[in-house]
């Protein structure tokens, strides 16, 4: 499994999930998939874990699925989408302010710590606090601060003095949200299917006959190859592999053997496949969706400060927002949320504060569903 600087050491256990900016490649853990999908991919040894690396192909990433500072903290704080750490304080958000005194004292769970870049087009970063301890006298003893970092997860309990050490640091401001609601303007959890954190938190059993590439309870897009594991763990011999799709057979394959196949579904609807075992029972079912999601950018030229329509289609898939991505500005993101009125229209009015960079820009359209979130991405050129 890639890391930052290499692999995962085999035989070594890890606390937390991968470090990893999979943006519009891979798959954000909590965002776009729950924690049990991950769960099961780590547990298949063909899954796209082991088998792919965004290194070099994607900034800052090595692993397929992962998180970063600002999708970690983003989880935390329940939003519906991830904000990058540098739109998280006041200059971007209301119901935010800085904490006075910055120091341990007047510390309270919830708040976060931001790290400035440390150099024009640097990286930033955004940690949160999730346990303040006192002593006795109710004075702070402790800080619990907890982040996504290179290589995974990281859980730091300093000392007051420490903690007042690493806050006069880097320039590090600590912040606090005062209103939660408007803190998240339109992007709170609760609007949305992911993150779902009642799933996140369960315990889920994790099938020890079959695994797909992306796990378990994930969807796929349109045309894409599936790959299913059967790794019969516990040796109870496998007689057939048998796909369903909305709960009607559409394949069974006698004496698929251990191992990988492959298929690809060019119809759209949810999936399950599982193996008939020799002593006559059926092994747990993977579960997954086959999903289509696209969208077309106006012909003529999309330019700063104007609005524009947008056009999607997707099927098995709700389309829930449309993320600009400025590819010569840090900061600008821009988040446009799809109502059920624009849904049933086809079509979204971007607004013209979501476009306030020239040049090349990204376009995400993220649809969901039961199952997980898919990003379709285009790259156009803004013009002034």
């Amino acid at each position: 499994m890639p890391t930052r600087g290499g692999y995962f050491q085999p035989g070594k256990q890890y606390t937390g999930v991968p470090y990893s900016s999979v943006k519009s490649v891979g798959r954000d853990i909590g965002f776009d998939i729950y924690l049990k999908t991950f769960l099961a991919a780590v547990q298949n040894p063909q899954s796209v874990l082991y088998t792919a690396n965004l290194k070099g192909k994607v900034s800052n990433a090595e692993c397929y699925y992962g998180k970063v500072c600002s999708t970690y903290t983003s989880y935390a704080l329940q939003c519906g989408f991830p904000y990058v750490s540098r739109l998280n304080g006041p200059e971007s958000r209301s119901g935010v302010t800085l904490v006075e005194p910055q120091s341990a004292a007047a510390t309270q769970v919830g708040d976060f710590i931001y790290t400035p870049p440390k150099s024009v087009g640097g990286g930033s970063h955004i940690a949160i606090i999730t346990e303040v301890t006192t002593n006795s006298s109710d004075q702070v003893t402790h800080v619990r601060v907890e982040e996504s970092w290179p290589q995974t997860t990281k859980n730091t309990n300093r000392s007051a003095e420490k903690f007042n050490t690493h806050l006069a640091s880097r320039n590090n401001k600590l912040y606090r949200i005062t209103d939660l609601d408007a803190w998240h303007g339109e992007n709170s959890a609760a609007s949305f299917r992911f993150p779902n954190f009642e799933a996140d938190s369960a315990s889920p059993q994790i099938n020890r006959v079959l695994l797909l590439d992306l796990g378990d309870w994930v969807p796929y897009e349109k045309d894409q190859v599936v790959k299913f594991n059967i790794m019969d763990r516990d040796a109870k011999g496998v007689t057939s592999l048998v796909i369903q799709r909305d709960n009607r057979v559409i394949e069974k394959i006698e004496d698929p053997g251990l191992g990988v196949l492959e298929r690809t579904f060019s119809t759209c609807g949810d999936y399950t496949a599982y193996c008939e075992l020799k002593d006559g029972s059926q092994s747990q079912a993977c579960e997954f969706s086959v999903c289509d999601l696209d969208f077309k950018l106006p012909d003529e030229e999309i330019l700063v400060g104007k609005p524009f329509e947008l056009h999607f289609s997707s099927t098995n898939l709700e389309i829930a927002a449309i993320h600009f991505w400025s590819n010569q500005n840090m900061s600008g993101r821009h988040y446009v949320f799809v109502t059920a009125e624009d849904r049933k229209n086809g079509k979204v009015v971007i607004p013209a504060e979501a476009i306030q960079d020239r040049g090349d820009t990204q376009v995400w359209l993220i649809g969901e569903n039961k199952y997980g979130r898919l990003k379709k991405r285009r790259n156009v050129d803004v013009q002034k």
